[in-house]
């Protein structure tokens, strides 16, 4: 896997860094901004990119923007945005352009090895990764949605699913059974409307409808 870093903070850039490399995956480019981001991108055509919120030169949303263009530019190309805080906005408009290779976590998740790894090779593979607390955040937000018919063991699951996670990750972090997850499933397909569909996955569609609630 071949990935490039936007952070302006160098010490969390060497440090994303040679955790992947850790893991056997190549940083092609590490850069400090949103410009730098596009002209990385472009030169090396990552398998994903790793990308701060807030960068120079306003420390606003530069590395949000950037991003978003890129996948503009480059349809597909799987994003993990870290952030400092839950800003449920930018998680927001971040999927709006597609929920398929796209993550957002909380920048204290990379002191979690593991988890962090996890959502990196998830996103690059084309799935997601939304942080739990963006999800509890986004859940306590809407007051009138298709969400609030879900029952409560049914948006905790739609939570999980937010985050990424095959009904069988699902099952067992509520340890229930696969089967129960699948009916779950099925109920939440069913109260947001989500009919098969041939061009667009219902596990992406209802995780949209979930963030846009």
């Amino acid at each position: 896997m071949r990935v490039v870093i936007a952070e302006d903070s160098v010490l969390l850039r060497e440090g994303v860094q040679r955790l992947l490399a850790d893991e056997g995956i190549e940083t092609v480019a590490a850069v400090e901004n949103g410009d730098g981001l596009l002209d990385a991108v472009t030169e090396h055509r990552p398998d994903l990119c790793v990308v701060d919120v807030r960068m120079p030169p306003t420390f606003t949303d530069e590395g949000l923007r950037a991003a978003i263009e890129c996948r503009r530019r480059y349809p597909g190309l799987p994003v993990l945005v870290l952030s400092q805080y839950v800003e449920e906005r930018y998680a927001v408009e971040l999927l709006a352009g597609g929920a398929s290779g796209v993550g957002y976590l909380l920048k204290e998740r990379v002191a979690d090895v593991k988890e962090f790894v996890d959502a990196v090779r998830r996103v690059a593979d084309g799935g997601t990764s939304i942080d739990h607390e963006v999800i509890t955040q986004l859940m306590v937000r809407s007051k009138k949605s298709p969400v609030d018919s879900l029952t409560p063991r049914e948006r905790e699951v739609l939570g999980l699913m937010a985050q990424g996670l095959s009904n069988t990750a699902i099952a067992a972090t509520l340890v229930v059974s696969d089967g129960a997850v699948e009916k779950h499933v099925g109920n939440i397909f069913a109260k947001l409307g989500l009919e098969p569909s041939n061009s667009e996955h219902r596990r992406v569609r209802a995780v949209l409808a979930y963030l846009d609630s």
